[in-house]
């Protein structure tokens, strides 16, 4: 696992400071490994999920950190989502 996962594990966590996603969701970092929301655990892994984001890691960066929204990351094909779409959209409201 690399030491950027590790790293987004840990800020995500942060980020939904116990906040609960009904279900569950691998964000995909190109290059560096995925990590998965299940519930109000974060963790890295590869399993199946409900949703799947991919993005690099300047734009999953740039979203955690709120630079970046994600709906506008979407529609400039900067991430990537596959699978429930109406998951996709209410891990965005944990996240904000």
């Amino acid at each position: 696992m690399s030491d950027v996962v590790n790293a987004a594990v840990t800020a995500l966590q942060s980020k939904m400071n116990g906040e609960s996603f009904d279900g569950t969701a691998k964000f995909v970092i190109e290059g560096e490994g995925a990590l998965v929301i299940d519930g109000s655990d974060v963790r890295a892994g590869d399993e199946e999920t409900d949703v799947t984001l991919t993005s690099d890691q300047e734009t999953f960066e740039a979203i955690l950190s709120g630079d970046l929204n994600p709906t506008a990351a979407f529609m400039g094909g900067k991430l990537t989502i596959d699978g429930d779409m109406s998951k996709a959209m209410a891990l965005g409201g944990v996240l904000s």
